[in-house]
């Protein structure tokens, strides 16, 4: 039975500013997957995830989404893909339904679909009772909502997501992470960075590592727990293991995973 096609292919991938940002990343996220990239700010994350979404152009190396190559047709890449940055990026004028209006007529959805679709999204994210008023008055952790919810209108494949519960209150992060969940279990890909470790290690399917542009542990929590030797250990001592001590440990565990 052939493998099927990873939700996203990361190969040797790099990008330079002043000094190497990403520096020749390899990852492979399986579809249906929570996937959360974990590192200390400057580690290369945001810039990975913004060559993902066709933001910047890596300096070489290769970048598929479901198949689809990013460089040879971004494009169709897009069409599957959704990408919520940790700044909400909405129109402030608009109100969430003439929000999602405007978004899912950028995707040339039907009108009759994207209004069914955008009122269970404004539903689920409890806000209801705001979407006829202008965006312009709304908290970030509001607008933060707005965004996923154009995010998703589409219904993409691979959602990449990040900081995604910045600014959001503990009721509205619960829902979500609900959401979230509910659609890595219909198979969508969610691959999320994130500074609050308790949410990867509750929620995420496998954990990445990077630093210094580079990845240098990954698996489920429990595998991190046995290569960092700690039975008992917390994501919070994993990770911070990791970071403080990148070069041997780090080499270590990536050798044991090739080999396995």
């Amino acid at each position: 039975m052939s493998e099927p096609i990873p939700a996203l292919s990361i190969r040797n991938l790099r990008k330079t500013f002043v000094e190497p940002a990403v520096d020749n990343l390899s990852l492979t996220i399986r579809p249906g997957e929570f996937y959360a990239l974990l590192g200390p700010n400057g580690a290369g994350k945001t810039t990975t995830l913004r060559m993902v979404a066709g933001l910047l152009t890596p300096d070489s190396g290769d970048i598929a989404i479901t198949g689809i190559d990013v460089g040879e047709h971004p494009v169709e890449a897009k069409r599957v893909l959704a990408w919520v940055p940790d700044e909400p990026m909405i129109y402030d004028k608009l109100t969430p339904v003439e929000y999602l209006e405007f978004v899912a007529g950028l995707w040339s959805m039907d009108g009759d679909v994207a209004r069914a679709k955008a009122d269970v999204l404004i539903d689920s994210l409890a806000l209801t009772r705001h979407a006829d008023e202008r965006c312009q008055g709304f908290s970030k952790g509001m607008k933060q909502k707005v965004a996923l919810a154009g995010a998703l209108i589409h219904d993409p494949k691979l959602i990449i997501l990040d900081e995604p519960l910045t600014g959001l209150d503990a009721r509205s992060a619960r829902q979500v992470k609900e959401i979230l969940r509910h659609l890595v279990s219909t198979g969508v890909t969610v691959i999320m960075t994130t500074h609050i470790l308790e949410v990867a290690e509750r929620m995420a399917d496998r954990i990445g590592v990077i630093a210094k542009g580079r990845l240098i542990a990954e698996g489920t929590l429990d595998e991190l727990r046995r290569d960092a030797g700690g039975a008992g250990s917390s994501l919070e001592d994993i990770f911070l293991t990791l970071v403080e001590e990148p070069t041997d440990q780090a080499r270590t565990m990536l050798d044991d995973d090739e080999a396995a």
